[in-house]
């Protein structure tokens, strides 16, 4: 919705449609950017660190820098969220994932060169636990 190209690099912001009860990311962590969520409808979950948070139309989420985190859809309606990203500059790392995974050779391995272009880390080991907490699904490509 807004480049950093467009702001100055301050921040971008991205809205993210979430579909019932789906985990949208690895727990991960930033070192160049701190996110900030904020709830358009649905019911958003997160994982801060230990914490686990919800948040419903109206609510703001903060993830830090260098804080372990993901988020999901909560609720069995869909969920919207408009994530505003300070600095800006990580927008690009979606379209950047979104085309390594719709090419036919996609593996999960192609995706480690583009996460640390962008300073991301990734730790896949809690998405069992988590999805079956919450019930929840998880699918890459």
């Amino acid at each position: 919705m807004a480049w950093t190209e467009e702001t100055g690099g301050g921040f971008s912001l991205v809205e993210h449609p979430i579909p019932p009860r789906s985990l949208c990311a690895p727990v991960h962590r930033h070192s160049k950017e701190d996110e900030y969520s904020f709830v358009l409808e649905g019911r958003m979950g997160a994982l801060l660190g230990d914490d686990t948070v919800f948040a419903t139309a109206g609510d703001f989420v903060f993830k830090p820098r260098d804080q372990w985190h993901t988020f999901w859809n909560a609720g069995g309606e869909p969920c919207r969220i408009l994530e505003i990203i300070c600095p800006g500059g990580f927008e690009h790392y979606f379209d950047e994932l979104a085309a390594i995974t719709s090419r036919p050779d996609f593996s999960p391995e192609m995706i480690a060169p583009v996460a640390e272009k962008y300073g991301i880390e990734f730790d896949f080991e809690p998405i069992p636990a988590l999805c079956a907490e919450h019930g929840l699904h998880f699918g890459l490509g």
